[in-house]
């Protein structure tokens, strides 16, 4: 643990089957206009949307609601729920879905009182906002991005091409309290869970695949990734395993909650790769996540081979005996790369709706970082012809 951090996430986490009995005494705290966002109709096929309703009718709230989040959240629904913010004086945000929900109620809560450009000073800037921020509260109906427990949000500025996320400070924009009952995310599409899947998958290895130190999170890390290999398995074949989808949910949940990523000096240029595919392509983005990440790896591993050795070796089960380091660390990606297709994921970008003309576009626009190797816009192209 050589690299000096600060760490306080202050989001009350209520989990389990009894998780929304807990939502009225969290209503308690804050005031009497509630703007309730979720996505388009799934929450109203398996009941929940009636049963928020009642607790917060119950609870004396007035509720303004915002519909129709995309999963990739569009700057302009930003915007629209921005509007609703202050034309109704809202006290609470509460995002009733997954990650896209999440992220999109946190950039209408510092948009909504914003001046100048929301987009250009959070997603761009990176300023830290200044001016008034709404509280969010979160019931969570998918999981993969860890949003009920961060303060990152990731928006897709339609207009521009350009599809970015911001991270907060904690203590501004985690949200206050997060509803987790994994039965919620029995109903999700094959799909979407292992999008979902994948996702939790890559956010663990940006933070493993960096750094040759041997810390306490290093084993973390490798304890998540196991777990999540093991109740990944058991879910594909039921998807309504409780005790499989809890774990998935709780690895999600910790995966990137910043606990797993102190000390450690992080890559996330997959995620910045896949942030572009899903700015020109609309594609699920733990789908994008999962077909980028084999290719980006071969081309990368030479620069950080102890890393991937020990990412072979200790997540993978690679018999090192007769075999170079070089050996283990492709043994060791392609193994992941077998369970991602274990788990029906598409291979090629061309599945996820990129032609040979994107790819330039995409390689020009991403930005560009790296942490055992600083890649450039030619590295970035080769990677997506080699995963097209």
């Amino acid at each position: 643990m050589n690299i000096d951090f600060s760490y306080c996430n202050p989001t009350q986490i209520h989990f389990g089957k009894t998780a929304l009995t807990h939502l009225s005494q969290e209503l308690a705290k804050y005031g009497s206009n509630v703007l309730m966002v979720y996505g388009k109709s799934s929450i109203k096929k398996i009941g929940l949307y009636d049963q928020v309703i009642k607790i917060l009718q119950d609870a004396g709230k007035q509720v303004t609601e915002l519909s129709g989040i995309n999963s990739n959240p569009r700057y302009t629904q930003v915007l629209e729920g921005a509007r609703l913010v202050r034309e109704n004086s809202i006290d609470l945000i509460l995002a009733v879905g997954g990650g896209s929900v999440i992220d999109c109620c946190k950039g209408i809560s510092v948009s909504s009182y914003a001046t100048g450009d929301p987009w250009e000073r959070f997603w761009i800037n990176k300023e830290t906002p200044t001016e008034k921020v709404i509280p969010i509260g979160t019931i969570l109906t998918m999981v993969g991005t860890g949003s009920e427990m961060n303060s990152g949000s990731v928006i897709t500025n339609e207009e521009q091409k350009i599809k970015n996320g911001a991270v907060f400070p904690l203590a501004m924009m985690t949200p206050r309290f997060s509803i987790l009952n994994p039965e919620y995310t029995f109903s999700v599409p094959k799909y979407q869970m292992v999008s979902g899947i994948a996702d939790i998958f890559s956010h663990l290895m940006e933070q493993y695949l960096s750094g040759d130190d041997d810390c306490t999170t290093d084993y973390l890390l490798e304890g998540n990734m196991l777990a999540l290999i093991s109740a990944s398995r058991k879910a594909i074949v039921n998807p309504e395993d409780y005790e499989a989808r809890s774990n998935i949910m709780w690895c999600a949940t910790m995966g990137l909650n910043r606990i797993l990523g102190v000390s450690k000096q992080q890559d996330w240029e997959v995620h910045m790769i896949e942030h572009q595919l899903g700015a020109y392509t609309d594609c699920a983005h733990g789908i994008g996540l999962a077909i980028i990440s084999p290719a980006y790896f071969r081309h990368v591993f030479r620069h950080g081979l102890h890393r991937y050795v020990r990412f072979a070796k200790n997540v993978w089960k690679v018999d090192p005996t007769g075999k170079t380091d070089e050996q283990i660390a492709l043994e060791g990606i392609s193994r992941f790369e077998s369970f991602i297709r274990e788990l029906g994921i598409p291979a090629t970008l061309r599945e996820v709706g990129a032609t040979r003309e994107m790819l330039p576009l995409i390689a020009n626009s991403t930005i560009l970082g790296g942490g055992y190797y600083k890649v450039t816009a030619d590295d970035i192209l080769q990677i997506l012809n080699d995963c097209y």
